[in-house]
C-alpha cells in the first residue's frame, strides 16, 4: 500500500482524536466543569479503529499495543452510557471482533510474526521499549477511567484521567520526534493543551 494512503489513515484517526478533545474541552469551558459527552467516546472508537490500522500498516507494535487496549474501554463506555445497542447488530459484532479478526486473517496469510514486531529494522529495541511503555501509561489512564466509572456506574472523566493523559502524550511526543512519526506528533501536540487545560478546569472547580 502506498505511504500517502497509510499516513492518510494515521491522520484522519489524529483528527478525530484531537476533535473529541476539542468538542469536550470547548463542552466544559462553557459549563467551567470537566464534562464526558457521548460523541466523545463515539469518535474515540473511530479514531481508535482506523489508527489500529495505521499501525497495522506500519508495523509499529507500540501503536497497536495502545490501541487494542483502549478499544474495548471506548465500547464499554458507550455501554454505560446507554448507547451501544442502538447500534445494529451486525455493527456491533463487527466491532468486537474487529482486532482480533485483523489477527488470524494476517497470520493466515503468513504476514503476520509476533517477532517482527519486536524487530522492525525502522525502531530500534529501546525506542520501541520507549514507545511501549509510553503508551502503556497513555493506556492506563482509560484502565483508571474504566474502574473509576465502573465503580459510580456512569462515565466520568476524573483528574487521574488527565495527569496520566498528560504523562503519557508527553513520553509519546518523544517516541514521535526520535520515530520520526509526523501523525503521533500532531495529534499529541494537541493533546497535551487540552490535558492541561482540563487539569486547571477540575482544580478550579474543586478549590
Amino acid at each position: 500500500m502506498q505511504n500517502w494512503i497509510i499516513y492518510a489513515i494515521g491522520f484522519l484517526a489524529q483528527i478525530l482524536f484531537s476533535g473529541r478533545l476539542i468538542m469536550q474541552w470547548i463542552l466544559s469551558e462553557k459549563q467551567k466543569k470537566v464534562l464526558t459527552p457521548k460523541l466523545f467516546w463515539q469518535l474515540s472508537l473511530a479514531a481508535s479503529f482506523l489508527l489500529f490500522i495505521y499501525g497495522y500498516l506500519r508495523d509499529d507494535f507500540a501503536i497497536m499495543l495502545g490501541q487494542t487496549l483502549t478499544y474495548f474501554i471506548y465500547i464499554r463506555n458507550i455501554q454505560l452510557q446507554g448507547d451501544w445497542k442502538k447500534l445494529p447488530a451486525v455493527v456491533r459484532y463487527f466491532l468486537w471482533f474487529f482486532p482480533l479478526a485483523i489477527v488470524i486473517y494476517s497470520y493466515n496469510n503468513n504476514t503476520y510474526d509476533v517477532e517482527n514486531l519486536f524487530k522492525n529494522d525502522a525502531i530500534p529495541t529501546w525506542l520501541l521499549l520507549l514507545g511501549s511503555i509510553a503508551q502503556i501509561i497513555f493506556t492506563l489512564r482509560f484502565v483508571y477511567q474504566w474502574i473509576y466509572s465502573e465503580r459510580i456506574k456512569q462515565s466520568v472523566l476524573p483528574l487521574g484521567f488527565w495527569v496520566l493523559s498528560l504523562t503519557g502524550s508527553l513520553l509519546i511526543l518523544l517516541y514521535a520526534v526520535l520515530r520520526k512519526d509526523p501523525v503521533l506528533f500532531a495529534g499529541h501536540c494537541m493533546g497535551s493543551i487540552s490535558y492541561v487545560r482540563n487539569i486547571m478546569i477540575l482544580k478550579k472547580e474543586k478549590a
